[in-house]
C-alpha cells in the first residue's frame, strides 16, 4: 500500500481476494471515530446497556458451584453509581495498569533513545543479522518479551518499526511484525514468564472441584508452549513477507537514513562498548538476586514473585543505565540537565497515550462494575457446553470460544477465572486434564489480542503507528493484523490437535488425559 503521510494522497493496492477483503475492512474501520472518540462512544454504550440490562434483571449463573448467588447485570445510571463513578474517577485512571509501566520504562528509553543509544543498537542489529532472519527475529523477539511481564509493548513494537525504517521497508510492516509476535504469540515463549504460575492457580483451583488432591505444575504447559515459538515465528515472516510488505509497498515518509548507515565513529564504539558492559553488570547483579534460594527478589518461601513484580523497574533501570553510560561515554550527554531534558521530553511524546489511557481506563471498568462482561462470557461458554460437543472438538470449540470472549475482556487472568470452573471440571469428566484445558485456553487467548481495540496497549500500538502515519486509523489496524491473526490460528490449532493425538506430555508433570 503505498500511503504518504498526507490523507488526500491516492492510494494504490493489490487486487487479490484477501488484498480486497482487507481493503474492505480497512475501509469499513477507517470510518470508525479516532479511537478516543470511539472509546467514548463504546462508553456511553455500556452504561446504556447497563441501565436497559439492569432494569431487565439480566443475569448469569455463577461458575463456582460456592456460590450460589447469580451475577446481575448491574444499572451504573443510578444514583450511587453515578456518585461512585465520579468519585472514582481519578483513581481508575492512575490504577489503570498499563499506565504506569508505560510512563516508567518510557523514562528509561527517553535517555537510551535520546542519547544515541537505541539508534546506534538498531545499526548494528541490522549490519549484523542476516536480512533474510530479521522478520523472523522480530517475531519470536516479541514472544520471548513476555518474560519481562508486558513491556515488549512498549519497548519491542517501536523497536521493529523502527528497524524496518533503517532497512528502507515500510516501518508499519516492521511494526505489525513486532505486534503479532508480542500479542498475538502470547504465552508462547522459551522461558517461564509471571502468567504461568498465574494460570495455574486458577486451574488447580478448578480442578479441585472434582478432585480435592489435585494440583497443578507452574510449568505444566511448557513444552507446548516452547515448541510453539518457531511455528508461529515462521508464520509470522511468511505472513509479513508474503501479505503485508506487498501490502503496504514503499515508504514515502520523511527518511532517516544516516541515522542507520554500517559506518560508527570512535566514540559511538567507545559508547557501546561500555553500554554493554553496563547491560552485563545489570544483568549479573539481577541474577545475583534471583539464583539463589535467599535472594534479594526472592520472597521468603523462595518464590520468583518479587522478581516478576520488579520486571517494570527492572526494565526502566536497564534502559536507564545503558542510555546514561553510553551518552556520557559518547559525548552526548554532558550534565545532569540534559538528563532531565531527556525524560522529559520522553513523556512530552506520551500525551496523546495518557489521553487513550484515560477514556480506555474507564471503558475497562464500566464493563467490570455491570458485569455485562462476565454474563457475555458465562453465556456464551454455557451455550457451548448445552451444544453436546466432546473431545478435541469440544477443545476446538473451546479455543474458538476463548478467542471471541478475548476481543471483550482483555484480562487472562480474569477470563480464566471464568471459564475454568465450567470447562476444567466438565473435561476432566471427559478424561481431559486440567492442563489441556488449560493449554486450549491459553491458545484461545493469543491470537485475537491483536484485533481487539479492547486491548489495553491498542491504543498504544495507534500512537506508535501514527509516528510514521499521521492518519492511520483502527481500520488500518486492524486489517494488516488480520492475517496474523488467522495465520497464528491455522498454525496453532493444528499442532494442538496434533499434540493430543501423539499423547505427548505438554510440559512439567503436563499429561494430556486425566487419570
Amino acid at each position: 500500500m503505498t500511503k504518504e503521510n498526507d490523507p488526500g494522497a491516492e492510494i494504490k493496492k493489490p487486487e487479490g481476494f484477501m488484498q480486497r477483503v482487507l481493503n474492505r475492512i480497512e475501509i469499513v474501520g477507517n470510518k470508525l471515530p479516532q479511537p478516543v472518540t470511539l472509546f467514548a462512544i463504546l462508553i456511553g454504550i455500556v452504561l446504556v446497556l447497563s441501565f436497559i440490562f439492569g432494569k431487565m434483571g439480566v443475569s448469569a449463573d455463577h461458575p463456582s458451584p460456592d456460590i450460589d448467588e447469580p451475577i446481575k447485570a448491574v444499572n451504573l445510571l443510578t444514583a450511587d453509581n453515578i456518585r461512585m463513578i465520579m468519585t472514582s474517577m481519578v483513581e481508575v485512571f492512575a490504577s489503570f495498569p498499563p499506565l504506569g509501566l508505560v510512563l516508567v520504562v518510557m523514562l528509561g528509553i527517553g535517555v537510551a533513545e535520546r542519547s544515541g543509544l537505541i539508534a546506534i543498537a538498531l545499526r548494528v542489529f541490522v549490519a549484523k543479522v542476516p536480512k533474510r532472519l530479521i522478520t523472523f527475529s522480530i517475531v519470536v523477539a516479541g514472544m520471548v518479551s513476555s518474560v519481562a511481564a508486558d513491556a515488549g509493548y512498549v519497548v519491542l513494537i517501536p523497536l521493529g518499526a523502527a528497524i524496518f525504517k533503517g532497512m528502507g521497508r515500510h516501518p508499519l510492516a516492521g511494526l505489525a511484525a513486532a505486534f503479532a509476535g508480542v500479542s498475538g504469540g502470547f504465552g508462547a515463549n522459551f522461558l517461564p514468564t509471571g502468567l504461568d504460575p498465574m494460570i495455574a492457580a486458577f486451574t488447580q483451583s478448578a480442578a479441585s472441584i472434582m478432585d480435592a488432591t489435585y494440583t497443578v505444575n507452574p510449568l505444566s504447559n511448557y513444552y507446548l508452549m516452547a515448541a510453539s515459538v518457531p511455528l508461529i515465528g515462521l508464520a509470522g515472516m511468511w505472513v509479513t513477507e508474503k501479505i503485508i510488505v506487498p501490502r503496504l509497498g514503499q515508504y514515502d515518509g520523511e527518511d532517516d537514513d544516516e541515522e542507520y548507515n554500517n559506518t560508527f565513529t570512535p566514540l559511538e564504539k567507545k559508547g557501546l562498548k561500555w553500554a554493554g558492559v553496563s547491560v552485563i553488570v545489570i544483568l549479573g547483579l539481577i541474577a545475583a538476586a534471583v539464583i539463589p534460594s535467599n535472594g534479594v527478589l526472592r520472597g521468603d518461601d523462595g518464590s520468583m514473585n518479587p522478581f516478576y513484580d520488579s520486571i517494570v523497574p527492572l526494565m526502566f533501570i536497564l534502559f536507564f543505565v545503558s542510555g546514561l553510560v553510553y551518552g556520557l561515554v559518547a559525548k552526548t550527554i554532558k550534565g545532569d540537565k540534559d538528563v532531565a531534558k531527556m525524560t522529559a521530553e520522553s513523556m512530552g511524546t506520551m500525551g496523546g497515550y495518557i489521553v487513550l489511557a484515560f477514556v480506555a481506563a474507564h471503558l475497562v471498568q464500566f464493563f467490570i462494575w455491570s458485569n455485562l462482561g462476565s454474563i457475555l462470557a458465562i453465556s456464551g461458554a454455557s451455550a457451548l457446553q448445552n451444544i453436546g460437543f466432546t473431545g478435541i472438538p469440544l477443545l476446538v470449540a473451546f479455543i474458538l470460544v476463548s478467542s471471541f470472549i478475548n476481543l471483550i475482556i482483555g484480562s487472562a487472568s480474569a477470563k480464566w477465572a471464568i471459564l475454568a470452573p465450567i470447562f476444567v471440571p466438565m473435561l476432566m469428566l471427559m478424561d481431559y486434564s486440567p492442563e489441556t484445558t488449560q493449554a486450549a485456553y491459553r491458545i484461545g487467548d493469543s491470537y485475537s489480542n491483536i484485533l481487539t481495540p479492547l486491548l489495553p496497549y491498542f491504543p498504544l500500538v495507534i500512537v506508535f503507528a501514527q509516528k510514521y502515519m499521521k492518519n492511520i486509523g483502527i481500520g488500518t489496524i486492524i486489517s494488516v493484523m488480520l492475517p496474523y491473526a488467522i495465520a497464528f490460528m491455522i498454525v496453532r490449532i493444528p499442532m494442538f490437535i496434533a499434540w493430543i493425538l501423539l499423547n505427548i506430555p505438554l510440559g512439567i508433570e503436563g499429561p494430556i488425559y486425566y487419570p
